[in-house]
């Protein structure tokens, strides 16, 4: 495999999101060097690097958390310039970061409704919890995810269920379009992996959604993409769908740059 292996131009493919030279640094430090981008419409992109290659800067920028200092994104063909992570949720994008950002002690709807709950009344609002119930056993079914019942803390929730409902939340936002979904995965057991991989691969089916896949995990983007991405110093250097791929040329490729890089440090 060689760098820049498979990279694609924009031609007539119908993408959802499209970056181009996409640069940012922090001070002295280059996070990211022209990167371009394409994730095409219901597509699962993986991308690959090790820590500090550029992913998570790539991420905050498309999730609207950076501003790139060069570069253009393009949504459904048209460039945008994100000012905030609530501008590019506008735009449809949405993130579910490792943290998960849910509340132990809330239930899983009322987790699925946090900061948009429903609520009725005039001066003294009240939560309509019998609506938001309903609406989220109906939600949850539609896109597969099962548990004991909407009524259950969060907290009580084992790490696969935890994670379905963050993604749930995510991708219940009206108009949403873009997913991006950093270690997903990270610290799950078997069950709990299936039940993830099970519920993103229908996301991208039922609910017509792109999504990013950030993963150290190769043998889980495996199974759930259909192209990955090698993003190695800031650029992207591999760009190949699993058609052109195997997974063991992808770990000897890592394996042969991370030695190479370290023999480039031990002669300086």
């Amino acid at each position: 495999m060689t760098p820049t292996a498979g990279i694609e131009g924009s031609g007539a493919i119908d993408y959802a999101l499209r970056t181009e030279q996409l640069s940012m640094s922090f001070g002295p430090v280059v996070a990211l060097q022209s990167v371009d981008l394409n994730l095409r419409r219901g597509e699962v992109l993986g991308l690959v690097g090790d820590n500090g290659a550029g992913k998570s800067t790539l991420v905050k920028i498309l999730t609207g958390l950076y501003r790139p200092d060069n570069g253009r994104i393009y949504l459904e063909g048209e460039e945008v310039r994100f000012r905030s992570v609530q501008h590019a949720r506008q735009y449809g994008i949405e993130t579910v970061f490792q943290d998960l950002a849910l509340v132990d002690e809330l239930s899983v709807y009322h987790n699925l409704f946090l900061n948009r709950e429903h609520t009725s009344g005039g001066w003294f609002r009240f939560l309509r919890n019998r609506t938001m119930r309903a609406a989220a056993s109906q939600f949850l079914d539609e896109i597969g995810v099962n548990i004991p019942s909407v009524d259950t803390p969060v907290a009580k929730l084992s790490g696969g269920q935890r994670q379905a409902i963050a993604v749930a939340r995510a991708v219940r936002q009206k108009d949403i379009k873009i997913l991006l979904l950093d270690e997903p995965l990270a610290a799950m057991g078997a069950k709990e992996t299936s039940l993830v991989i099970g519920m993103i691969k229908s996301l991208t089916k039922k609910a017509n959604i792109s999504i990013i896949v950030i993963d150290h995990n190769y043998t889980h983007l495996f199974e759930i993409c259909d192209r990955i991405n090698v993003i190695q110093h800031g650029r992207v250097t591999v760009n190949k769908s699993l058609s052109e791929l195997k997974l063991e040329e992808l770990v000897e490729f890592m394996v042969q740059s991370f030695r190479r890089e370290i023999a480039t440090k031990s002669s300086k």
